[in-house]
């Protein structure tokens, strides 16, 4: 992967970070199964749980970047492409969720911002691969 495409995972895993946050401030664990199932299995407290999930997922993240992307490993371009299919799905979901409900959706507000990183990546890590062909 070219310095370009490392650039991109590391804004896709930054636009993670937010949106989790935004996640957090409007308790998408209240509205949502799913994150009050995960929540609960990490705490009795359900922010305190859905604050942990997403912290470990953020870490993961960074961990992708610092051990797997940065320095170029084999498997970099396999974890580029598990991101940006994630982070477009998790876009497009909390998007479609929230034009569903006819109103606000906790994470609909950095969704967008998922769907441009995510895009972003796919693009540089296409680009990147044609040009290794070449």
């Amino acid at each position: 992967m070219d310095s370009r495409s490392r650039i991109a995972f590391a804004l896709v895993i930054l636009a993670q970070a937010a949106h989790s946050v935004e996640e957090y401030v409007f308790r998408l664990f209240d509205v949502f199964a799913p994150a009050r199932w995960v929540s609960g299995l990490l705490s009795a407290n359900l922010a305190l749980g859905f604050a942990l999930a997403n912290v470990c997922f953020v870490l993961f993240g960074a961990w992708c970047y610092w051990a797997r992307v940065r320095p170029s490993h084999p498997g970099a371009r396999g974890y580029a492409w598990f991101w940006t299919c994630l982070e477009l799905g998790n876009g497009m979901s909390h998007i479609l969720f929230s034009v569903l409900r006819g109103t606000y959706f906790p994470g609909v507000g950095t969704a967008p911002l998922l769907l441009a990183t995510s895009c972003y990546l796919g693009f540089r890590v296409v680009t990147a691969s044609q040009r290794a062909e070449s």
